[in-house]
């Protein structure tokens, strides 16, 4: 990954570029926690309505870039990283569910929905999925159709396939 960052602030958080294999993604945060990451589709078009104010990564994201830096060297299968991601409750509760997925595997939305002990909102569960704040850190990416079929991600599905196809690369060494 290349060590090539921007930062910028907006809405009080700080906002940063900084390149991947798959492309340049945004993220943001605070001094005390991450709120978000853009992939790389959105993060383009996000990137000229930043203000372009230069200012000092705070160390939550400064971490948040070494973590996404290691997982894409494959050194890295788990983030340790202080989140906040904003949502309902429900939402919070799907996005922190993500986690349980063991990296390089999958679970569908039901799965994820029986998880939370709501075994009939895989609709909703998917809803959240789609509205998930921190992509990769909370690997919505492992999240498949019942049919075991790859569906919808905000990065788009050719994406989601290379975030997988890297994970399994990673396991089999």
């Amino acid at each position: 990954m290349s060590t090539e960052t921007e930062t910028f602030m907006m809405d009080g958080d700080a906002w940063w570029r900084v390149a991947t294999p798959v492309g340049h993604m945004l993220v943001a945060g605070s001094a005390e926690a991450l709120h978000h990451i853009l992939l790389p589709n959105a993060a383009e078009r996000a990137y000229s309505s930043l203000d372009g104010r230069r200012e000092g990564r705070p160390a939550a994201v400064k971490e948040a870039e070494l973590q996404l830096g290691e997982y894409f060297a494959g050194s890295r299968r788990e983030f340790d990283l202080p989140l906040e991601p904003v949502g309902t409750e429900f939402q919070t509760t799907v996005w922190l569910a993500l986690g349980s997925i063991p990296y390089g595997e999958t679970a569908s939305y039901g799965e994820i929905a029986a998880r939370i002990g709501r075994p009939t909102a895989s609709r909703a569960v998917g809803a959240a999925n789609g509205r998930n704040p921190l992509p990769v850190v909370l690997p919505c990416h492992r999240v498949i159709g019942s049919t075991g079929r790859l569906v919808g991600y905000g990065g788009g599905l050719d994406l989601k396939e290379q975030l997988l196809e890297h994970e399994r690369r990673v396991l089999a060494g």
